[in-house]
This record gives structure tokens, sequence and C-alpha cells, in this order.
């Protein structure tokens, strides 16, 4: 309220007016305030109003809306998980008939042409199939990773080819876990071939251009940059910064100028014509005769060792012993193939059969790892080529669907200098594994049968193969596998040549009448009789045994020009799925074959269950959706209310403050507008 103060004996007019003037703008602004407070419903809507209460706000301001954000992420989840769960339900009810119908037709009441039906009914299936598989959702297409700009599955050669990411998309719910948006490539729709993993170490040498990052470096971890101590016959220390070096030449450059320094400092001649360089995988240094260049760690640092310039028990480069320790470089797609030591000569031809097709690769050009990944790919096959895991070799998958029929193989090229074995990714060798033919299910064979009469282990009746040669005799070997025996192809191998070598000199033909060995250009198992034999040798099973079957001998032919009966490939790699399980089946039924359809019945049973497991696992993320939702909703709810606490305005006290702020207004204005009033004459009185 305006008022002129006591001590103040005379006031001239304008100080009266201002001081008046100056309370009533202040109610009014109050006024003018707690009018806003109350239409907005807002008390605090700026810092100045309340620093302490503003800054608790805007973090408020900051979890809602994050919680928003999460709402939104939550909200599609939900509705990418909807179509995920509806894609692996309608597959399964797929599965369920397909398997229906293998049940149906494995017995012997049924015809080829009834089969040959089902067959059609089992196609239909199959492009129900593609058109699940090929489903988008919020995200994209749902099972193509984190390719959901394209279509998952594509028809290829016949069969289907997956061309998406092996993993998917996810979406953040906070606390350090997510939720798949998308499935990528393994899963039981949408499969990849397990790897024709690379068995051999190619042992990449060190280039000039290779990068640090692309090395193991000396102690197996790694190379951490730093500077590095060293000191010449023993004299002063000096030290090199390798913090900014990228390749190995820049490391040769500032190991070389540092020594070179050094020389130069010292009055010293260390190094010899071939300075710093490298051999192999590691860092090499000539040095002057009568000279030793020590290396040494920076406090506890690691990258002397890391470089191979020192190790856990010191030494020091001297003319004699120039080489550091082994850097162990990986692969990477810019190796020379020249710098590849492990590969024992100059590349040739393979053979890749992949999806009913087959094509000769010629290697010979490729400079890099980088162009032979090109000229497999570059087949057209549906095949991918990439590095291992431990980065010392390649594997080499298929993508393409196309049943056991169309698995890939792949095999050297007869006198191609066996490319494909060096390169390791022959899918047959010596050293292959017997549990990982036949996709898997490996080779069954009699064993552990007693006669009945004596209860005495039986030769004849525990005897799996039965060759009967084309001598003019007719002369058969019967051979006994066992199951030390079926460890590797060579292990089969050796047994086979034992029984043999022991059933000619029993028959008294010549040893190497017959041997048993693995043929090079086609992956299978041959049996090589006397070319001087008349007849064609051949192969039968004993007692219900699975071996000739399971190791190719069964299906195989003979040659009468090269005197061999060869098998077939039984250690094809098959792209695992229900793509590949109804394409077996379908086959199968076609070509009347109850073993097939019996198979196909059994790999169906596994897809199913791998689709229920599929369905159960996205049904277990749309719990932890709504457990999430829920949890944020109480969350937000309570930031809310302590927010509203805060910064929204009480009425209650508003419209107190309003009425005081009001009466306040009108006794300014009376007493400004009564000491406007006053004059001279009023105090002469």
């Amino acid at each position: 309220m305006s008022a002129i103060p006591s001590n103040l004996a005379r006031v001239p007019n304008v100080l009266s007016t201002a001081i008046s003037f100056g309370s009533i703008n202040r109610t009014n602004v109050a006024l003018l305030r707690i009018q806003q407070q109350i239409t907005t419903g807002v008390e605090i809507s700026r810092p100045s109003d309340d620093l302490i209460r503003a800054s608790l706000i805007s973090v408020l301001d900051a979890r809602l809306d994050r919680g928003a954000q999460l709402q939104r992420n939550y909200t599609h989840a939900d509705a990418a998980l909807g179509v995920l769960d509806s894609v692996f339900q309608e597959a399964h009810s797929l599965a369920l008939n397909a398997k229906s119908i293998a049940s149906e037709q494995m017995g012997a009441s049924s015809s080829a042409e009834e089969r040959r039906s089902q067959a059609n009914v089992v196609d239909q299936i199959i492009q129900s199939l593609y058109n699940v598989a090929n489903r988008q959702s919020v995200a994209g297409y749902a099972l193509a990773g984190t390719r959901v700009g394209s279509p998952a599955v594509a028809a290829h050669l016949g069969g289907y080819r997956y061309l998406g990411t092996e993993g998917g998309l996810v979406t953040d719910l906070d606390l350090a876990s997510s939720i798949p948006l998308t499935f990528g490539g393994g899963n039981a729709i949408a499969g990849l071939s397990g790897r024709v993993r690379g068995t051999a170490d190619l042992n990449p040498g060190l280039t000039l251009d290779t990068r640090l990052r692309d090395v193991d470096g000396g102690r197996g971890g790694g190379v951490a940059l730093g500077p590095v101590r060293f000191s010449i016959n023993g004299g002063p220390v000096a030290e090199v910064d390798f913090t900014q070096a990228d390749t190995l030449q820049n490391v040769l450059d500032r190991l070389n100028a540092a020594i070179r320094d050094y020389e130069a400092a010292n009055t010293v001649t260390a190094l010899g014509p071939g300075g710093v360089s490298i051999a192999g995988g590691s860092i090499t240094i000539d040095v002057a005769s009568g000279v030793s260049i020590q290396f040494a760690e920076v406090g506890t640092a690691t990258t002397a060792r890391d470089l191979g310039l020192t190790a856990d028990t010191p030494f020091a480069f001297t003319p004699t012993q120039s080489t550091g320790t082994d850097l162990n470089p990986r692969l990477t797609w810019r190796t020379p193939v020249a710098a590849m030591t492990g590969l024992g000569g100059p590349l040739g031809r393979i053979s890749i059969s992949n999806a009913g097709r087959t094509a000769e690769v010629d290697l010979s050009g490729a400079a890099t790892l980088g162009d032979v990944r090109d000229l497999i790919e570059g087949t057209g096959l549906g095949v991918r080529v990439g590095i291992g895991a431990d980065g010392r070799g390649i594997d080499v998958r298929s993508e393409t669907a196309a049943g056991s029929a169309g698995a890939l193989s792949i095999r050297d090229v007869v006198a191609s200098g066996q490319t494909a074995t060096r390169l390791g990714i022959r899918t047959m060798m010596p050293t292959t594994r017997i549990a990982d033919f036949n996709f898997g299910r490996g080779v069954g064979i009699v064993d552990g049968q007693n006669d009945p009469q004596t209860n005495t282990p039986s030769v004849a009746l525990n005897a799996d193969i039965r060759v009967t040669l084309g001598d003019s005799g007719g002369t058969t070997i019967d051979i006994d596998l066992r199951p030390q025996d079926m460890a590797t192809v060579q292990t089969v191998l050796d047994r086979m040549n034992a029984q043999i070598a022991a059933g000619l000199a029993g028959a008294g033909l010549p040893a190497g009448s017959l041997t048993a060995e693995l043929d090079e250009g086609t992956n299978g198992l041959v049996l090589r009789q006397d070319a001087l034999f008349p007849d064609a040798l051949k192969v039968t099973s004993l007692n219900n045994s699975a071996a000739a079957e399971g190791l190719g001998l069964m299906g195989g032919s003979f040659d009468a020009g090269s005197a061999r009966f060869i098998g077939v490939d039984r250690a094809g790699v098959r792209v695992n799925g229900l793509f590949s399980d109804l394409i077996d089946l379908r086959e199968a039924l076609r070509t009347n074959d109850v073993r097939g359809i019996t198979l196909a019945g059994m790999a169906l049973e596994t897809s199913i269950t791998s689709l229920a497991e599929s369905r159960g696992m996205v049904g277990g993320y749309g719990q932890q959706i709504d457990m999430a939702k829920a949890r944020e909703t109480d969350r937000i709810t309570a930031d809310e209310t302590t927010r509203s606490t805060l910064r929204d305005t009480d009425f209650t006290k508003a419209a107190s403050r309003l009425a005081l702020l009001q009466t306040q207004l009108q006794a300014g204005l009376q007493v400004a507008a009564t000491a406007q009033r006053l004059s001279l004459l009023d105090f002469l009185g």
C-alpha cells in the first residue's frame, strides 16, 4: 500500500507520485503472476521462479520423456512380437500337417500314386511357408535379421535362399535388457547350414599394410600402443613412441628412425644393411656385428611384448638373434594369398556343389583372400564365405535350403594341387568325423552280437559290409567295423584295409588286389581292385547293418576303366530348417522312397520342437514387455505426481493470494488518489 514515510517532514509531489506508482506496479505484477498461475495451473514456469524446485522439475521432465519413449518402444516391440508369434504359429501348423502326411505315407498300404499325390500337397505347404517366412511387421520383414527392407527368403535354384543376416533388430527396454523386433538366420524356418569350418591354419604372415588391430600380438591379446624403451650395447636408454601407429609400416618407420637417431647421438653403428623389416609373422632387425639391441617396457605397459620386441623373459636382438616373437596376424579380406604361408603352394581349382548345381572355381588368379571369397560366392550357388572365429582359416556355408540332395559339397579337382584340402574347406577329408556324416546322424554299425549257440562274440554276426571281388572265383571279403573305428574317415579306411588285407591273405590273393581309399574328385570312399579281374566289384550289406549305406557305398557304382567302385559323398552340409525338411519329404514322396519319408518325418519332428521353442521364446519376450509396461506406468505415475506437487498451482492458496493482492491494489489506489488531492493550502490550514 502506498504511504509517505513518517521520517519525511515534507515530500515533493514527484517523489510521492513515484513511490505510489512503484507500489501499485509491484502489486499489478504480482496480480499478473498469480493470474497466470491460476490460468495455466503451473506455479513454476521458469527457473527464476524457484531455482531448487525448477532443478528437480527438470530432472523429472527428463525421466518422463525417457519413460514416454520406452512406452513407445514397448508398443512397437509388442506389435513386432505379435507378427513373429503368428509367423511361428503358422509355420508350426504347416509342419504338423506335413508330419501327418509323412506318418500316413510311411506304411506299406500307401501306393506310389498316392504318395505322388501327397507330394503335391507338400509342395503347396512349401509355398505357404515361403509366404509366411516373408511376412512383414512394423519393423520390416520379420525374419530378415537386420536387412529388414528386403524379403528374408527368395526362391533360388529350385530351393529357398536366406537373404537376411544372422542377428536381428532389438529395441531398448532399459535396465540393460532388450527385446528382438526381428529374427535372423538360424531359426527353425530360415536356417543356415552348419559351416564347412576351415580345418587348415593358413598362417598369414605380416605385410607392410597389415593393420595393428588385425594381429593378436606377442601376448595373444592384441596390441596396446604406447612408448617403448631401448638401449644399444647397454648404453643410454631412449624411447620410441608407437601411440599413433596404425600399420606395420608405421611401426617399422618409427623404429628405424629411433635407432638411427640413437646411432647419431651416441656415435654407434647398430643396424646392418637390412635395417628393420618383417619376416613371416615377426619384426626382424638386422643388427651389426658385435652389437645388441635391448627393448623394455615403460612402467607397467605391454607395448614392447605386444610388438614382439621383448618377452616375459627378456631377450636382445643380436646378429644371431634377429627375429622377434610371432605377432600372430589374423586373416583379413586384404591378406595377400602369397602371405598365407599355411597354404603350402599356389591355388588351383576347386569344385563346389550346392542346390543340385556344380561349378568349378579357378582360384589361381586370386591375389587376396577377398578375391578368393568373391570367386567362390560369384558362382551363384548360394554360398557365403567367412573368416573363421580364430582368424586362422576360412569357413564356407550354404544359404540355400534345397533338401538333402542339394547339400553343399566342396571337392578337390583332380590334378589341381588339392586346393580345397589345403584351404581346409573340403567337405570330406581323412580327418572328417564320421559323426558328421549324413547331416549329423553318423553311421550305424552292428556290434556286440553273440552266437546264439555258444553265447560268445560272433565274427559273422558282427560283420557290416561284404565286398565281392571281380576275380574269376568271386572272392568275398567281409568287413567288421567296430565303435572305435568310427571316429574319422581315416580310422574307417584303416580298419577296412586291415580287414581287406586279412581277407586277401586268407583267399590266397596277392596283397594290393583290393584297397580302400578316399577319392580326390568325388569325395566318396573308393574300393580299388586289381585291373586284371574280369568282373565288376560289388558291395552288399550284412546283418541289416547301416554301415554300407551310411558310408555311401550302397549308392556307389563300379567304373570299369579304373577298376574302382566309387561311393557317394555322405559328408555334405545341409541347410537345417523347415524348408529343407519339407523339400526332403516332397522328393521322397515323389520317388516312393519309404526310408526317405521316414527320415524326413524324423527331421520334421525336430523342426516342430524348434518351432514350439521359438514360440515359447517369443511368448517370454511378450511377458517381459507386459511387466516392463506395468513397471514403467507405475514409475511414470509416481514421477508425474511428484512433478505436479513441485510445479502445479495450489488453487486454494492462489485464490487467497489473489484476493489479498486485489485488496492491496485497491488500498494503494485509494491512498495514491488521496495523496494526489492534497495541496499547500491543506498544510497551511
